[in-house]
Order: C-alpha cells, then structure tokens, then sequence
C-alpha cells in the first residue's frame, strides 16, 4: 500500500479511461486553430510585411506594431500607478463598500470589451457624461486620439494587476511590517522598503500580465479610439482590416501577438491563478 501511493505521488493519479478521450478534444479544439495560423503564415514574406507601409490596404504594419507597444507600455504604466495603491487598500483595510468596490475593479474582467469601449466613450469621450466638461473647459479631447488608446488598454488590464498584487498584499509576512514599525519606520517607509519588496515576484507577474492583455485589448480600443491608420490603430485593430484586403497581413500582425502570449504564459505559469485565489 505505501508503495502504491509513493507512486502514485511521484507519478500522479492515474485517470479513469472516460476522462481521456474529451481531456484530448479539449486540447485539439485549442490548439489546431493556432497551428492553422503558424501553418498559413507567411514566413518568407514576413520581413516585407513588417517594413513595408503600403496604405492601399488600411493597414501599415509596422505602425500598428509600434502604436501597440508604447500605448500598451504607457497604460501599464498607469496601471501600476493606480493598481498598486488600490490593491493593497483591497487587501490590508476594512470600509464601507470595499465589496462594491471590488467588484467595479474586477468587473472589466468579465465585461466585454465593446461594452467596456462604449461606457468609456459614453463617460469621457468628447460629449460624454464627464468628458463634454473637459473639451469645454480645458479644451481636451480624449476619444478617436492615440490617448483613447491608452485609456481603453488600462480599463481592460489594469484588473489583471490588482487581482495578483492584492492575494499577493493579503498573504505576505505583515510580522516584518510590525517589526519596521516598532523600530520606528514611518506607513510610508514601511509601505515602500518592506511591503513592496515582498511581494516583487507578483508585482513582476502582475505587471507582465497587464502589459499582455493591454497589448491584445481590441473591443474597447476600437469602439472608444477608432482604427485610423497611423494615428490610432493597434496590432489587434489592425488585423481586422487586413483580413479584409490582405490575409497575410493580418497573419503577419497576429504572430507578435501569439508569440507574446505564449512567452507569458509560459513564464507565470500558474502564479497569476494561484494570487487570484489565495
């Protein structure tokens, strides 16, 4: 009997046979678009693609590609600027609709992200609820500019990064807090050469992951920022246009994104499903 179940430890359990066959199907119906995709890429085109700016078509690649990257770096920046704060008053403090809260922080993980896109252009675009107050008073118009951009990217990512940084606030070691504390360690001492440092590993996790899906955001991007060549289409925008002229495009943008994805998901693992439930 010990033998059994030091083999069965070491080699996991074993399956019963009815599970097998749809666990496979699972895994076909998955992957088999993705190896469509690699099969039909252009691969000896690719490089053209990339250099190549030919607006015939609505697209130019190599834009889309850039626009994506500092847009999707500028809103995770922004994203740590807000997440970080927001998770650890989720975590560590007790107040008056904290549910409430919680569930507004996270509810852009289930909304789709048209409707996200559209309660952004509704909220701040140029006639909006609040936005028609900014271009009346200021001058500012934030909907159709590459700042749409940013925001639609922060709005649907900047959840990933609290759900992760706040299990990882909740379950750090606050007997290291206390002790700085004691020896006479200001909150805000406290907050940036002890509380921060221990929970590094998920700020990184939590970081990436907000930068993945800021990079991918499409609905929300699309409806509030627009798809204007060169001014405010993405890589995720991008392809839809391509795919209606120039399949190989839309190919070719879609590679860095997957490429993307898969590094990431590689990388964390399971750390960002193992913050969110802890």
């Amino acid at each position: 009997m010990s033998g059994s179940r030091r083999r069965s430890a070491k080699g996991g359990t074993r399956p019963p046979w009815v599970i097998v066959p749809p666990a496979l199907l699972g895994v076909l119906f998955l992957l088999l678009p993705t190896l469509a995709l690699l099969i039909r890429a252009p691969w000896s085109g690719l490089a053209h693609i990339y250099s190549h700016a030919d607006a015939t078509d609505g697209v130019d690649v190599g834009a889309a590609l850039r626009l994506s990257v500092i847009c999707s770096l500028l809103a995770t920046a922004v994203s740590v600027v807000l997440g970080v704060p927001l998770a650890w008053l989720l975590a560590r403090t007790r107040f008056p609709g904290r549910s409430l809260v919680r569930a507004v922080v996270t509810m852009p993980l289930v909304l789709p992200p048209v409707v996200g896109g559209l309660a952004l252009l509704l909220g701040v675009g140029r006639r909006g609820v609040f936005g028609r107050f900014l271009h009346d008073w200021f001058g500012l118009s934030l909907s159709f500019t590459p700042a749409a951009v940013v925001i639609a990217q922060a709005f649907v990512a900047m959840p990933f990064l609290v759900v992760t940084l706040e299990g990882a606030f909740r379950s750090s070691n606050l007997g290291l807090e206390e002790a700085a504390a004691t020896l006479g360690a200001r909150r805000t001492r406290v907050f940036t050469h002890v509380t921060l440092p221990l929970v590094v590993p998920s700020l990184v996790a939590g970081v990436v992951l907000c930068w993945a899906r800021a990079l991918g955001e499409f609905g929300a991007t699309v409806l509030f920022a627009g798809n204007v060549m060169r001014h405010t289409q993405t890589a995720p925008t991008g392809v839809l246009t391509a795919f209606q002229a120039s399949p190989d495009e839309a190919v070719a943008l879609s590679l860095p994104l997957m490429l993307i994805a898969v590094v990431v998901l590689v990388a964390l693992r399971d750390k960002w499903l193992q913050a969110a439930v802890s």
